[in-house]
């Protein structure tokens, strides 16, 4: 594999030979991949999150915390990822499935830090959502371009900040921890802040995976996977950020 292709994507869900996996299908316009198209399953997408995050949310909030719809969306949503990144096929299923999962799942976490933090989820929402406008704004108009520098950059960032998550939860089983994961000091909010920044530059590369999957008239399909990836980002980025507030206002 070249070492351009190897290079397409930090997003592991939207992996390097992704296209290059799928079945080749005659190219008609009305059943190729489009930009429009995946915005649209994107937009979709984040409508069935927000609305099982807000069931979950509504419960929590009238005293009946769901744990075990929190912990199913967590540990689902995991395992659908996995079959979606393996799959891509079974997308247009498994991606609003994923959706719904993820939105149980971070309706309760989300509900949690409120309650630690009151007004953190609005900021966080704000933020990662003011962070996709812009970070699109500058792919689309030039100002940041996906070279093969650039991507060569994120992934070793990404892989790295994948390493130290790896670790920590590791250390996790012996009741061990790595300080700058959850550290609110100087050294522990500026680790948030890189993982924060590598994040949302993943969002750069996924756009110019779907990009190139439009180009390439990859399968009509392919509009669900992309709108699975950039899920993927969107989500670790909100996270990020939600950590990042959280280490903030606990130096108050």
């Amino acid at each position: 594999m070249s070492a351009h292709l190897a290079l397409r994507s930090g997003n592991p869900a939207l992996g390097a030979d992704t296209f290059t996996r799928v079945p080749p299908l005659p190219r008609v316009e009305s059943e190729t991949m489009t930009i429009g198209g995946t915005v649209n399953k994107t937009a979709m997408s984040l409508v069935v999150l927000f609305t099982a995050a807000m069931y979950v949310w509504g419960r929590a909030a009238s005293g009946d915390v769901p744990t075990f719809l929190i912990w199913g969306g967590i540990l689902g949503g995991l395992v659908v990822a996995l079959v979606t990144a393996f799959k891509q096929t079974w997308a247009p299923i498994t991606t609003p499935l994923y959706a719904a999962l993820e939105g149980l799942a971070l309706g309760g976490i989300s509900f949690f830090f409120e309650q630690a933090y009151p007004g953190i989820v609005a900021q966080a929402v704000f933020l990662t959502f003011g962070t996709l406008a812009a970070l699109l704004l500058a792919y689309r108009s030039g100002l940041i371009k996906a070279t093969e520098n650039f991507k060569l950059g994120v992934f070793a960032a990404t892989g790295g900040i994948g390493l130290v998550y790896l670790a920590n939860f590791v250390l996790g089983i012996f009741g061990m921890s790595i300080p700058l994961v959850h550290s609110s000091g100087m050294f522990g909010i500026l680790f948030s802040v890189f993982v924060v920044v590598i994040a949302a530059l993943n969002l750069v590369l996924d756009f110019d995976f779907i990009e190139e999957g439009a180009e390439r008239g990859a399968p009509k399909y392919m509009e669900w996977y992309g709108a699975f990836g950039l899920l993927v980002t969107l989500i670790w980025l909100y996270l990020e950020i939600l950590r990042l507030l959280a280490k903030l206002q606990s130096r108050d």
